[in-house]
């Protein structure tokens, strides 16, 4: 499950900018990426990363980060597909933006046409954690427990048609377990409830997932 990978792509509203306004610009306006998950996930985290990167090439202007999260990132992304389409304001996503159309019916925006894309920003591994109770250190042991407690097991994701939510769905296909799925508008919510007790597993990316590893607040499952 560690070499299943999410790609954070990121695009603009459809290309319709003058060649006049592409020599101006940023000209002094800021430029807002769109998050479609909550604050504080893996995406959330590259996005704020990005917006650093980007403030001295654009001359130190201003990016803002909007998280809009829900309904598996289509919430986001239909903001971003409404936009004025001047290079201003930016979606950031991942593996979502291929799945969304098949789970999500009369999306308001159409994936191949609503969008410029400009490229991919990062290739994140994933890993599979648990709470630190459940009684599983490796993948094997783990689904021995999972078998002997069928239909008690419940798995978090960051949301329907998530890089997380196909993640759990592989591990179950390749495993033939059954867990009750609990989608989050985010990875961070989802991580919360790991580290409380409400939820048993996640698999998510490293970018969030390696803190709580490394505080004892979760278990990897190697």
């Amino acid at each position: 499950m560690k070499k299943l990978f999410a790609l954070a792509a990121i695009a603009a509203a459809a290309v319709g900018a003058t060649s006049v306004q592409a020599q101006d610009f940023p000209s002094g306006k800021s430029i807002t990426i769109v998050v479609p998950f909550a604050a504080g996930g893996p995406t959330d985290r590259v996005a704020r990363d990005l917006a650093e990167a980007l403030r001295k090439p654009l001359g130190g202007g201003t990016v803002i980060i909007d998280n809009v999260p829900g309904a598996g990132s289509s919430i986001g992304a239909a903001k971003v597909a409404r936009a004025t389409p001047d290079g201003y304001t930016l979606l950031l996503n991942h593996i979502a933006m291929a799945t969304v159309p098949s789970l999500v019916r009369n999306l308001p925006f159409k994936v191949e046409s609503d969008f410029e894309y400009l490229g991919i920003v990062n290739d994140v591994p994933m890993t599979l954690i648990s709470k630190p109770s459940i009684p599983a250190t490796n993948y094997k042991e783990l689904t021995s427990w999972i078998a002997a407690n069928k239909g008690k097991i419940n798995i978090g994701n960051a949301g329907v048609g998530s890089a997380s939510h196909l993640c759990g769905l592989l591990y179950q296909s390749a495993t033939r377990t059954e867990m009750t799925a609990v989608p989050y508008k985010g990875t961070a919510p989802a991580i919360t409830d790991l580290i409380g007790g409400q939820i048993d597993l996640l698999c998510d990316q490293t970018t969030n997932t390696t803190p709580q590893i490394q505080a004892a607040r979760s278990r990897p499952l190697p």
